[in-house]
């Protein structure tokens, strides 16, 4: 099994960390019948991108404060659909923070979400909020794809991309860490290998879920050990 050395893990929130399929699936059924567009279209779409993003581009908001309202009442029809936590997170989580100080803190989060629906999202999942603080969408001018959010994380933390490990699910964040110079491991928990592969996002490691990801500190670094075999 590979063995990395990194300074900070830089964690994408959902379909990585929590699950928020149901309450998504809903969501989107709710605005295509209200904008008439095709609901299970734009749910595969839009996964990994900023909610903004997506909503302009399938509901055609233009006006700012329609577009707020709208993400308010989008993500709050996700957290009512239950989003869970996703196996191995928390644990690979709590190895990191048993030896993270306040100078390496050796994690944060990514995310496309809100920085409203962020935090509810993830202590409906008994998921530790980062000692760094987190980066939502409301922290980036642009989203995933683009390198921004990923750059940005690495600043939270206070290490060198280049330095750092991204753990994504979602095509468009494993292009958004590969672009921002880091690290980058997916995680089958939202795309089959075949699909991560034929998408081109090209991760360094694909495993299963993070239940084949383990973490100790050595010398002021992560060390991880990465189970990439095949199931």
């Amino acid at each position: 099994m590979p063995t990395i050395t990194v300074d900070a893990i830089l964690f994408d929130m959902d379909g990585t960390l929590i699950d928020s399929t149901p309450g998504v699936l809903v969501a989107w059924d709710t605005f295509a019948r209200t904008y008439h567009f095709d609901g299970t279209a734009a749910a595969h779409a839009a996964h990994g991108r900023r909610l903004a993003d997506t909503l302009i581009e399938w509901c055609h908001i233009s006006d700012a404060q329609e577009l707020q309202n709208e993400i308010m009442r989008f993500e709050e029809e996700v957290i009512q659909g239950g989003p869970i936590v996703l196996p191995g997170g928390v644990e690979l989580i709590n190895q990191i923070n048993a030896g993270s100080t306040d100078a390496s803190p050796g994690w944060t989060i990514v995310t496309s979400a809100t920085n409203v629906y962020t935090p509810k999202a993830l202590a409906r999942c008994g998921v530790p909020l980062p000692k760094a603080g987190y980066v939502t969408s409301d922290d980036v001018q642009r989203g995933k794809p683009l390198p921004d959010p990923y750059l940005k994380g690495a600043e939270t933390v206070r290490v060198a991309p280049a330095n750092c490990l991204v753990i994504e699910d979602a095509p468009s964040g494993l292009n958004a860490g590969r672009a921002a110079g880091a690290k980058v491991l997916a995680v089958c928990t939202s795309h089959s290998r075949d699909a991560i592969v034929e998408s081109g996002a090209k991760p360094d490691w694909i495993v299963k879920d993070l239940t084949r990801v383990s973490a100790r500190w050595v010398d002021g670094k992560i060390e991880l050990e990465i189970d990439d075999s095949l199931w």
